[in-house]
């Protein structure tokens, strides 16, 4: 049988990136933290995490995350069914990896009253939408909007939509940069907005264009930073329409090859084993993504 306040040390360590945090939310010294751990890893057999700053758990210690995560839902189960189990009465807490751009504009409004609803309080983990899965692979969140389909073992993916994307500039950028109107071939010549390393939007773009190879970019790792720097005339970029409706309506960003959006697949990843509460989440984001993402036909 498994001691459950030792893996309970260990799902604090990793979600609070440290000991010191894990101490703190759990109500002990370091020092209780970091004997948990080491009793965890005297049963186990092996190192459960790779003391780094953060702490990351090693493949046992990834098996055992993903198994105290799902417990943690299907005990909420239980306590809807015999509410004196829930001796504390704390509200539920769903970690869940997100893409920022959904998180800048469509996230908030689709689960504000399911969280109100359900007393559900959200660890938000923000990844690029190309790689959030390896958080879910790595037992540190129970579910993950991201672009790639196929789901890791033991869980599920759930077509969302498509986060169209369009090419956008500031007028002045456009006027200093394309005098004669916008050709593909020019915009690798151009400075470009990328989010970050992992970001290869823009690259796809391009290449959709026939345009191969390296392209001048800046790196803002900020959705919301993104959008400043296109409107101050820094570089063009991939911009999610959701977000600039309006700056496009009024004319402080314009699209640079009009009709030539670029859509992302959003699918949602969720354990199996996830009990009730995360398979109405489930439901309730199948039900309304709708409202913002568009259809999604794969290319």
């Amino acid at each position: 049988m498994f001691d459950y306040k030792l893996l309970a040390a260990l799902a604090a360590v990793i979600e609070q990136a440290g000991f010191e945090r894990a101490a703190q939310i759990l109500g002990l010294s370091q020092s209780a933290i970091s004997q948990r751990i080491k009793l965890l890893e005297a049963r186990v057999g092996q190192p459960v995490l790779v003391r780094a700053a953060p702490p990351t758990p090693t493949e046992i210690g990834r098996r055992l995350l993903n198994h105290v995560q799902q417990v943690r839902l299907l005990e909420r189960d239980l306590q809807s069914l015999v509410p004196s189990l829930d001796e504390e009465g704390l509200p539920e807490r769903l970690r869940i990896a997100l893409n920022a751009d959904s998180l800048a504009t469509w996230w908030a409004e689709a689960v504000g009253d399911f969280c109100a609803e359900h007393h559900l309080l959200l660890d938000l983990v923000v990844e690029d939408q190309t790689v959030g899965l390896k958080r879910m692979r790595a037992g540190e969140v129970a579910a993950c909007v991201c672009a790639s389909e196929r789901p890791v073992a033991g869980a599920r993916s759930l077509l969302l939509g498509g986060m169209r994307y369009r090419a956008l500039a500031s007028p002045a950028f456009i006027a200093r940069h394309f005098p004669q109107g916008v050709r593909a071939e020019q915009l690798a010549r151009t400075p470009a907005l990328v989010f970050g390393p992992d970001d290869f939007l823009q690259h796809r773009y391009l290449a959709s264009l026939g345009v191969d190879g390296v392209f001048e970019h800046h790196l803002c790792p900020s959705s919301e930073g993104f959008i400043r720097l296109t409107e101050a005339g820094l570089g063009w970029g991939l911009v999610p329409e959701l977000q600039v409706r309006e700056q496009m309506q009024r004319g402080i960003l314009l699209e640079l090859l009009p009709d030539k959006p670029i859509d992302v697949p959003l699918y949602w990843h969720h354990w199996r084993n996830g009990g009730q509460l995360l398979a109405q989440l489930t439901e309730h984001l199948a039900r309304l993504s709708a409202q913002w993402l568009v259809p999604w036909e794969q290319p």
